[in-house]
């Protein structure tokens, strides 16, 4: 699993999702912009990480995130998430370079389409 560099900031996080709110892009692949890392926080139940090598390949990884753990999702990285359990919670932490146009902007983690 990826790791943060340490030159950059939490800049952007999500509500908490469940069952009822999590966006179904979530659900679907997707990834974030150039230099911007996704950090997934389960808060209850469980859910599990798929990561692909790219958009129309087969799954490269699968990570179950349990409450209390993170995972971290790459720039440009397509994944996409499943909720395990009825009482899955959990948030997402966007991270980028501190000073970046990112963060100085407060821009979009996704890419514009």
């Amino acid at each position: 699993m990826a790791t943060i560099p340490t030159d950059f900031v939490n800049y952007k996080s999500t509500p908490l999702f469940d069952k009822d709110t999590v966006p179904k892009m979530f659900l679907h692949l997707h990834n974030t912009k150039a230099g911007v890392y996704g950090q997934i926080h389960v808060l209850s139940g469980t859910l599990k990480f798929y990561g692909f090598k790219d958009r129309r390949a087969e799954v490269e990884q699968e990570i179950v995130i349990e409450v209390g753990q993170t995972a971290i999702s790459p720039p440009q990285y397509w994944h996409k998430v499943e909720l395990l359990t009825a009482d899955t919670q959990f948030r997402v932490d966007f991270w980028a370079q501190a000073g970046s146009d990112i963060v100085v902007e407060n821009q979009s983690e996704r890419d514009a389409t």
